[in-house]
């Protein structure tokens, strides 16, 4: 038989050496599996080893799981095939006559990346690449160029077909189809936050973000041209979230509906070969391999925590420091901002929510003011969504801060670069409160959807 440990202890010495190796620049994979066979080993005997297959064969077998290959795929082919560049250039044109209206071109232009690429990396590097040089051309201020990119860029963890909210939904074990529709209306509700910002700022201040010269604006009829180039990539999206919606397709379906309406759209923009789909590939087996991984450390790290407790003493400590239910929310909220700070997005969400989930379910759809269980548990996962975006612009290790210092010119500094997140990370919060305050918008649209 194992060590006895007194929880206190056990959560501290559990959770303490994770942020210490973690701080030591450990790969998170290795970092939660690696802990979690110690604490076994210390902790409990031969039959606590079962614990391992028994958390990491569900997660192997399970079909939702496989969508992300998919979708990350799909990004992929899109990326590879040049159809990126060619919706920023159109959106670009159609809005440079504004003031501010490249940022906004930029956020929007995310904004619909973001609903083809499930994975935030890819839209910050590539916005940096094409919107970042365009704009500090144009003589835009570095700030709100940077700012809109890296906002822009976090919204794919919040806008379906989002990976995190599939992984969301197979740990708290709920319906993918119903995360991703209550998501859409708080993604393009801080979309909207982000554009209203900058075009405010840069009408207040002109030269924050001038309008591009007379020359080089183009006629109406040309604007409908360059819309028609989109016809494709934009047909696909609405294909995709749309058999989702209807209740057509499940989100695995159409996640093979979307890769191979990419292989499609590819072939219309002339760039399907060989190299292209190679590279596709390839970046699909690496992302999703790292992405399994921290599942399967992460899973073994709290299933050996809940086993010895830690869900109960979690849940009395908060309960027994006399927070009414919101308080235990807004801990909780604040709680994942922290961590957002320091850890990767799939280890918040397999660290806490097996976690959390079950205390707010306890907590009961009544203390929030909700008729139906399920709409508080969607409510929360929403709410969880939003709260990840943060995490990605939180400094000192927000990760689109570091995706876009790999692209950003050297001569900007990286206190330039943290200086341009806060102002978006402000509007981040403002639409978490927003989510928090009336649930109507993440409930709404699902409740129209799935009546």
């Amino acid at each position: 038989m194992g060590l006895e440990i007194g929880i206190e202890w056990l959560t501290l010495i559990m959770f303490g050496s994770l942020v210490v190796l973690l701080m030591a620049g450990l790969p998170l994979a290795f970092v939660t599996g690696g802990l979690a066979v110690v604490f076994l080993y210390i902790l409990g005997d031969a039959r606590a080893l079962n614990i391992v297959p028994s958390r990491i064969f569900p997660l192997m077998t399970n079909y939702q799981l496989s969508a992300i290959p998919l979708f990350i795929f799909m990004a992929a082919m899109l990326e590879r095939a040049g159809i990126i560049n060619d919706m920023f250039d159109v959106i670009y044109k159609v809005l440079g006559g504004l003031k501010g209206g490249l940022a906004s071109a930029t956020i929007i232009a995310s904004t619909v990346l973001a609903a083809m690429v499930g994975v935030i990396g890819a839209a910050v590097v590539t916005m940096g690449i094409i919107a970042l040089p365009a704009m500090l051309k144009r003589n835009y201020d570095p700030k709100i160029a940077m700012g809109s990119i890296m906002a822009g860029g976090t919204l794919g963890i919040l806008i379906p077909p989002s990976i995190l909210a599939i992984i969301y939904a197979v740990v708290a074990e709920q319906s993918v189809g119903e995360l991703f529709i209550g998501a859409v209306i708080p993604g393009l509700l801080l979309s909207g936050l982000y554009v209203a910002y900058v075009t405010v700022r840069c009408y207040l201040n002109p030269d924050l973000g001038p309008p591009i010269p007379v020359a080089e604006r183009i006629s109406t009829l040309e604007k409908i041209r360059l819309l028609s180039r989109m016809s494709a990539p934009i047909t696909l999206i609405v294909v995709v979230l749309g058999v989702i919606f209807t209740g057509v397709a499940t989100p695995v379906e159409a996640a093979g509906i979307g890769t191979f309406g990419a292989f499609m759209v590819a072939a219309i923009h002339r760039k399907l070969d060989w190299p292209t789909i190679r590279e596709a590939c390839l970046t699909t087996l690496k992302a999703s391999a790292m992405v399994i991984w921290i599942m399967f450390g992460a899973t073994i790290f709290v299933g050996l925590y809940v086993l010895e407790g830690g869900q109960q003493f979690v849940q009395e400590t908060m309960q027994g420091a006399g927070l009414g239910p919101w308080g235990i929310l807004i801990v909780m909220q604040v709680i994942l901002i922290i961590l957002g700070m320091f850890l990767d997005w799939v280890g918040i969400l397999l660290l806490c929510v097996p976690i959390f989930v079950p205390i707010i379910k306890t907590l009961g759809a009544a203390a929030f003011g909700f008729s139906d269980p399920d709409d508080l548990v969607l409510w929360f996962g929403v709410l969880y969504l939003v709260n990840m975006q943060m995490s990605f612009l939180s400094p000192p290790f927000g990760y689109a801060l570091f995706y876009l210092r790999g692209v950003a010119p050297d001569s900007i500094p990286m206190t330039d670069i943290f200086k341009s997140a806060l102002p978006f990370l402000f509007l981040q919060v403002l639409g978490l409160v927003i989510c928090m305050v009336f649930p109507e918008v993440i409930t709404w649209l699902p409740r129209l959807v799935y009546g």
